[in-house]
């Protein structure tokens, strides 16, 4: 063979290869980076520890395995949860979130609408064509994941809707001696997820969702962001959407709102919310977390607060850290506000995965929390929470 036609063969030959990189390994390789965890910061779990989890109903409030290239339901090899490693740590309802949108140079301070990161991430995952330029298709293809996953997971994933569908699946978890299923809900984190179309919050309730966060980490078409440009409050379109996810049943979600949506949703609502992971000012101070004022006001309203693992929850990922925000929320709102809200999957580094959250528990004891204080904060709580806020149909009533 000539030289040129060498040449040309490597060339192609290497074209196709970084065209195979790019739709098969770009992901995952970026997915294992930005999720990781650092196991030097866990802590050992002494025996009580481990028999108290054992007992334990344990509920987490928000994961975004679904963003990820990865097979939900077997382990893998990078990343935080999958419903192996739920199943191993006792996990017994896991609300999975979908990712839509999330902007270049990503930070807690200032965030700009103008990019977004994950258009690429979704050609690179192989995502179908139509979620390209649609925020709501993304989270419909992500929705669509989870119930494949339930579909082949033979019993160990079980994706409810209801108050009622939890119900029985808390009933057949208890009844049943062998693997304990983990019970799955849905959440999307950012209204960006209705491309501007208050319509399309009925498409996603059709489809599965019960909790909408207002903002991700930039100011949309519904609300102001934490971590935006203007920071305001809610636009007349979110006024509207948050009247409708009332009339639907949906937990409106306040994780990365900006404190002016905040104050704008409290006055606007009579049920109850939920901060599906944050952290509070009082042991990780940062524009992220929670103050005082506004944990007894998420108290006044019933609502349920989840203290997130990662760094810009609790600044330290330790356990204990995890432990002293969870306490200090506990003293300021009351035990039964208090649940977990770990951000699994979220572009984290955390001290341990789904598998080892007894760590917690043991975080837990060390606080000196009771057995019934760890039992509320660790998914009892949930439990009753979404019992009693869980729409009882999944129809979509005018």
């Amino acid at each position: 063979m000539s030289r040129p036609r060498r040449l040309l063969g490597a060339g192609v030959a290497a074209g196709v290869l970084g065209v195979l990189g790019f739709f098969f390994a770009l992901a995952p390789v970026v997915g294992a980076r930005m999720n990781r965890v650092n196991q030097a910061k866990g802590i050992p779990v002494s025996a009580r520890a481990a028999a108290l989890h054992r007992s334990l109903l344990v509920a987490d409030l928000h994961n975004d395995l679904l963003l990820w290239d990865r097979d939900p339901v077997t382990m893998g090899w990078w990343g935080h949860t999958d419903v192996e490693r739920l199943v191993e740590g006792n996990v017994a309802i896991e609300v999975f979130s979908t990712v839509t949108k999330t902007p270049k140079g990503q930070n807690y301070v200032r965030n700009s609408a103008a990019s977004d990161n994950i258009t690429l991430l979704a050609l690179a995952s192989r995502w179908p064509r139509r979620t390209w330029s649609s925020r709501l298709q993304r989270a419909l293809y992500e929705a669509d994941k989870l119930e494949h996953a339930a579909a082949i997971s033979e019993g160990r994933l079980v994706v409810v809707h209801t108050a009622d569908e939890l119900r029985k699946a808390l009933e057949f978890r208890a009844a049943t001696p062998g693997i304990k299923p983990v019970i799955g809900l849905l959440n999307t984190e950012g209204l960006q997820a209705l491309d501007g179309e208050i319509a399309n919050l009925d498409t996603l309730f059709v489809h599965g969702f019960r909790m909408a966060g207002l903002a991700h980490f930039f100011d949309n078409e519904v609300a102001g962001s934490a971590h935006g440009e203007s920071k305001g409050g809610l636009t007349p379109l979110g006024r509207r959407v948050v009247a409708r996810m009332q009339q639907l049943g949906m937990l409106v979600d306040l994780a990365h709102a900006s404190p002016a949506a905040f104050d704008d949703v409290l006055a606007a609502t009579n049920r109850p919310v939920v901060v599906s992971h944050t952290g509070v000012q009082a042991t990780c101070a940062g524009p992220r977390n929670l103050t005082d004022a506004q944990l007894r006001a998420l108290a006044a309203r019933g609502a349920l607060i989840g203290i997130g693992f990662w760094d810009g929850a609790v600044c330290d990922i330790s356990p204990h850290s995890i432990a002293r925000a969870i306490r200090h929320a506990i003293d300021v709102a009351g035990v039964e506000h208090v649940a977990l809200g770990s951000d699994w999957d979220g572009a984290t580094t955390v001290a341990f995965g789904a598998d080892q959250v007894v760590q917690i528990t043991e975080a837990l004891l060390q606080t000196g929390l009771s057995d019934a204080e760890i039992r509320a904060v660790m998914g009892e709580n949930v439990r009753r929470f979404l019992l009693e806020n869980l729409p009882a149909t999944h129809s979509v009533t005018p």
